[in-house]
């Protein structure tokens, strides 16, 4: 998921949002630190740990364990992995410029610099693998399977058509290279098997769900027939069966992945009226009919402010979750038979303090409010403000940091470590910097 944090030119406050792995948590980064909030109660925000030290543009906790990995404005090509609960600094890494986004599974962390990428063994941060002289890349937009066993790393193939480079972040090979849209690509996510993976361009206008493994085409949606919309998020429900979209509208969608196109009722479909109709009619339209409509529709009460949004199983119901850059998140009930227009059931703010819950059955909490757009979306991007800064130098002391964490690893417990349990996983050592 891409995010942003930033502050405009007026001052206001903007927030980096992030909702880790499996959705059971969501960052928020902003110029005083950053806080990690539980999401498991739709009436309360919990908040379950706040960091007031420096500005924190990125922030990647690893599920539900205590390792986070953490970016400052103030250092953007600087990556530190921290252990929350202890407030130990685990190691941190110096890149050759600055880094866009981290992604991470419990096999592997990724990090994304505008041409090349990083692959690190996250048992012990050792580099196992760089990606040099990628298509530039501004918006660091990369995606990372969950599942560690399709552990899928995705990045754009190309700066001008949206194609996708699938590599196999285990074994270290390029897998495929898919040819998604013509426009450059806004969004990617993967399916939490990784087997499937979902990519929009900047066009906006269609989704399209491919496999992670062949490249075949498995379904198209049209999110709508409007220009110039900026899809800033996609995310798979936890099932795999819903694709959620957001953008610089005000509509969410989303999508229920039924059949692929190739099933045994569209092609009896075909031999009905509407495949003979399609037969005489121009590719264009007749890609128009194949293409599938929106299951379910979020409305949000703004537009124009960057969101990123997660599907999630809170409280035994499917919920749409919107978190936004100028600090709030929305939750909208979602019905997984009925679909149609989702209700918003509550509205929290990321500011830190704490607020009173809205009264039960609201359909619209109080104190939601109309949000106005900043000016430019790009401008108030992390990747526009820190775009351009001197590249550093690689640190050369990693043998040196890791040397203990290594050792940690070599003989680990039976089951190797448990990334629930804070006594075994992460290997802490302290950092000599």
């Amino acid at each position: 998921m891409n995010s942003t944090n930033t502050s405009d030119s007026n001052g206001s406050k903007n927030y980096f949002v992030n909702f880790n792995q499996d959705s059971t948590s969501l960052a928020v980064g902003c110029r005083t630190g950053y806080r990690l909030y539980s999401l498991n109660s739709v009436e309360h925000l919990d908040q379950i740990y706040s960091n007031g030290g420096e500005d924190c543009c990125l922030v990647e906790r690893l599920f539900s364990s205590s390792l986070v990995a953490v970016v400052s404005l103030t250092a953007p090509r600087k990556l530190k992995v921290c252990h929350f609960k202890k407030g130990t600094e685990i190691c941190n890494y110096s890149y050759s410029n600055t880094i866009l986004a981290v992604k991470l599974n419990r096999s592997r962390l990724v990090v994304c610099l505008e041409e090349s990428l990083y692959i690190h063994n996250i048992r012990d941060m050792k580099v196992l693998h760089t990606i040099r002289d990628t298509p530039p890349n501004p918006q660091g937009l990369c995606a990372l399977s969950i599942n560690s066993g399709d552990c899928f790393l995705a990045y754009p193939g190309s700066s001008t058509i949206g194609e996708v480079q699938i590599f196999d972040a285990i074994n270290l090979h390029a897998k495929t290279m898919i040819h998604a849209h013509d426009s450059p690509l806004a969004a990617l996510a993967f399916s939490p098997s990784g087997q499937r993976i979902a990519t929009a361009s900047e066009k906006g206008t269609v989704i399209r769900v491919f496999s992670s493994t062949d490249a075949s085409k498995l379904y198209e949606f049209r999110r709508g027939m409007k220009r110039c919309v900026a899809i800033s998020c996609l995310a798979f429900a936890p099932c795999g069966q819903f694709l959620g979209c957001s953008s610089n509208t005000e509509t969410v969608h989303v999508f229920k992945l039924e059949e692929p196109k190739d099933s045994p009722r569209r092609s009896v479909e075909e031999t009905s009226w509407m495949g003979y109709l399609t037969n005489y009619l121009p590719t264009q339209v007749t890609d128009v009919f194949n293409q599938g409509r929106a299951f379910a529709t979020a409305h949000l009460p703004f537009s124009g402010v960057r969101n990123v949004i997660s599907i999630a199983l809170i409280q035994q119901q499917l919920r749409l979750l919107v978190a936004t850059e100028d600090g709030f998140l929305y939750v909208y009930n979602m019905d997984p038979n009925e679909g149609g227009d989702l209700v918003l059931c509550k509205q929290h703010k990321l500011d830190g303090i704490p607020t009173e819950a809205s009264p039960k059955g609201t359909d619209k909490p109080d104190g939601a409010t109309k949000h106005s757009a900043p000016q430019s979306i790009e401008s108030g991007s992390y990747a526009g403000i820190v775009k351009g800064n001197p590249p550093g130098e690689m640190s050369g002391t990693e043998s040196e940091k890791f040397r203990e964490m290594a050792a940690a690893t070599e003989s680990p417990p039976k089951g190797a470590f448990h990334f629930t349990d804070d006594q075994e996983y992460p290997p802490l050592t302290q950092n000599s910097d």
